[in-house]
């Protein structure tokens, strides 16, 4: 099955787009991996899917993977914590090289565990260290939730009132769009008083990239310790945590690394930290140094590396997914092949909406290379529907996005398994529910 197979044709578009668009798929090095992913289907067409930006889509070697480690249970039962291929007890480790290939880390500095918001509170317990004056947090006003809600909770419990110890970035005005000048100058003109940075590397409603990299050194200048929520950013645009010098960061890996709902997330602690057994911790006997562990002793005596903030006994199946999606990864040849595809689609994404839609649809995402991932912001400003009425409408043809109150259809064809006629597709459909004649 071709890319340009697996979907019906927008029967709406003019012949030289469709020429165009089979020529784009036909072309595409990593065409291929579209048949190692599973569709949603409706009434037995596959869905229109451009949302792995909340959750990826199924690998199909996810199934054999886990079945396999349901297998090992079977057959070994508790003795597959240390015996089979890998043991459990390897198995947290073993993915160490390929998550570090995806984030721009040493094997030695990123750990998978977790879930995202229990990381960030594990990253703040040792980050977030609050004397003196120095007792604020620097963090921008359209944060994710839970990052808003754990920087706020460890300020309660540090006795802090939040409201006056969060220092807050807001964006412009006429874009939405965070300048990297104004998070600068807000470092720059509360170092006295900041304990830390803590900012998205790619902001979920905008889809903007923020130039990490500068705001690391305008923070470290002061000697002001940064962290960075990649949910949106890891598996979708290249990223160099330690050449950057970041302190700490932390990602989910069911939205782009494809490794299903709920699935475990992971860290990066920067080697010069990680290395630093003293740092405080919240600490747990997973984190325990691997020679001692089942020696059982009160005492905690942690590993110079990440997963020496590991807590628990990991869940293998989750481990076992995560590691099915990282070898497509490392099949595709990393994140270079995937960023140069993605980067065409979104030139060919926002093209065709100019094309056909005008100043009907408005991308809130910035233009410019370094500063979006996969995903594409869009507002509609079509007298007589609203952005929610048009969401709604592409839900009843197949079409799936998400929705982000107040006014933002987010859209994301991701380079492992959307095609450029899909692209094509969309903007059509779109194109049809503005005019009011849906159809899928």
């Amino acid at each position: 099955m071709t890319p340009t197979d697996s979907t019906p044709e927008a029967a709406s578009a003019p012949p030289q787009t469709l020429d165009r668009v089979r020529a784009l798929d036909a072309e595409d090095p990593l065409k291929r991996f579209r048949d190692m992913f599973l569709f949603p289907m409706t009434d037995r067409k596959q869905d229109l899917y451009f949302v792995g930006n909340s959750l990826g889509l199924q690998p199909k070697n996810t199934a054999a993977a886990v079945t396999a480690v349901l297998d090992q249970w079977q057959q070994l039962g508790v003795r597959g914590h240390f015996e089979g291929n890998p043991a459990w007890i390897d198995y947290p480790e073993s993915l160490n090289d390929g998550m570090a290939s995806i984030v721009g880390a040493r094997p030695h500095e990123v750990v998978v565990m977790n879930t995202l918001t229990v990381n960030l509170h594990l990253m703040l317990a040792t980050f977030f260290q609050p004397s003196g004056k120095r007792c604020k947090v620097l963090l921008e006003d359209h944060a994710f939730p839970s990052d808003h809600q754990a920087i706020s909770s460890h300020l309660q419990v540090r006795g802090c009132e939040p409201k006056e110890s969060m220092i807050i970035v807001q964006p412009e005005a006429t874009t939405g769009l965070l300048s990297t000048d104004a998070v600068v100058d807000q470092i720059r003109q509360h170092r006295d008083v900041l304990a830390l940075v803590m900012l998205p590397g790619l902001q979920y409603y905008t889809g903007q990239v923020l130039d990490m990299r500068r705001i690391t050194e305008a923070a470290h200048e002061y000697e002001i310790p940064v962290g960075f929520d990649l949910a949106h950013a890891a598996g979708n645009i290249p990223l160099q945590l330690h050449d950057w010098n970041i302190d700490f960061a932390c990602w989910c890996t069911y939205k782009y690394l494809n490794s299903g709902p709920g699935a475990l997330g992971a860290c990066f602690i920067h080697e010069r930290h990680a290395e630093d057994t003293g740092r405080n911790r919240l600490a747990g006997w997973w984190g325990h140094e691997r020679t001692s562990r089942f020696q059982m002793a009160p005492e905690f005596i942690p590993p110079p590396t990440a997963m020496g903030w590991q807590l628990s006994n990991p869940p293998i199946l989750s481990l076992a997914a995560i590691d099915a999606s990282l070898r497509l990864f490392r099949e595709a040849g990393g994140m270079e092949p995937l960023r140069k595809k993605s980067l065409q689609m979104n030139r060919f994404f926002r093209a065709e909406l100019e094309k056909e839609l005008g100043d009907r649809v408005r991308v809130v995402t910035p233009p410019e290379p370094d500063q979006h991932g996969c995903q594409l912001s869009l507002e509609i400003q079509h007298e007589g529907t609203s952005g929610r009425a048009t969401y709604d409408q592409l839900e009843l043809c197949s079409v799936r996005t998400d929705w982000r109150e107040p006014n933002v259809i987010r859209a994301a064809p991701v380079p492992l398994y959307n095609t450029f006629t899909e692209i094509a597709r969309f903007v059509q459909i779109l194109k049809s529910c503005l005019n009011g004649a849906p159809r899928r």
